[in-house]
């Protein structure tokens, strides 16, 4: 299986610095542009690692399903119509209200 992020890349007094559109915190830098894509692949591998193992430990003694979906992509625009970024606000404040206003981001 193969995952497919949109990267970023910029140029920055010598450095070229690079990041995913659609996974916070993966970024990274690099002195040329081949290092940085091999970083990023790199952090980004280590994020999703990271991400999975801690939902299956928060998942243990729990009764749950595990099962892979399929996403079609898309650019720019959710399905709402508006920006990703309000979208990701919606759904924060859904989480925050479902769970009692206690919503941890870490």
């Amino acid at each position: 299986m193969e995952n497919r992020f949109t990267a970023v890349f910029e140029q920055v007094d010598g450095w070229w610095i690079g990041y995913v559109e659609e996974l916070p915190g993966a970024n990274t830098q690099g002195r040329t542009l081949d290092e940085t894509r091999e970083n990023l692949k790199e952090a980004i591998q280590l994020i999703l690692d990271a991400n999975r193992e801690l939902a299956r430990r928060e998942a243990v003694g729990h009764d749950v399903i595990r099962e892979q979906i399929a996403v079609p992509a898309q650019s720019g625009v959710l399905s709402s119509g508006t920006s990703p970024a309000a979208d990701v606000s919606c759904f924060a404040r859904a989480a925050a209200t479902a769970s009692g206003g206690a919503l941890r981001l870490e």
